[in-house]
């Protein structure tokens, strides 16, 4: 059976920061760890595969709520993936956005990433360079 995808504005942090190691995003961080409450409640939509009562995908979408989106944070556990669960993700994700009155749904695709997203129907933007400002803690 599919897992359930569903949008939810809670979900438990120990399956999320698995998600995130899977992923090799997650540094060993109480603050970081302690923040996932609140990074959950306010992503504009925070998405999760569930099977077995477990998040076995995640995805979320920042936003101003009434322009732009931001896909962030799209992950699928690795024994779960080749099953179109991160394509239902992005789909739910999207549909979400359009349904709440968003009319530009970006990301920054990971190193290899873009063939996935191009079948889902999103275009590279030529030209544009992503940019992000190194803070304290992160390089």
């Amino acid at each position: 059976a599919p897992p359930d995808l569903r949008i939810v504005s809670t979900w438990p942090s120990d399956d999320v920061v698995a998600l995130y190691e899977s992923a090799g995003w997650w540094r060993k961080c109480a603050a970081g760890r302690a923040a996932i409450p609140a990074m959950i409640a306010r992503s504009f939509c925070f998405a999760v595969a569930v099977e077995a009562g477990k998040a076995v995908a995640m995805g979320r979408v920042i936003s101003d709520g009434v322009s732009d989106g931001y896909v962030q944070d799209v992950v699928v556990l690795p024994a779960c993936r080749g099953r179109g669960i991160g394509r239902e993700m992005i789909a739910l994700l999207a549909r979400t956005c359009v349904n709440r009155g968003l009319v530009w749904i970006g990301l920054v695709a990971e190193p290899g990433t873009t063939p996935f997203y191009e079948r889902l129907g999103f275009r590279e933007m030529k030209g544009f360079v992503p940019m992000r400002l190194p803070t304290e803690g992160q390089p």
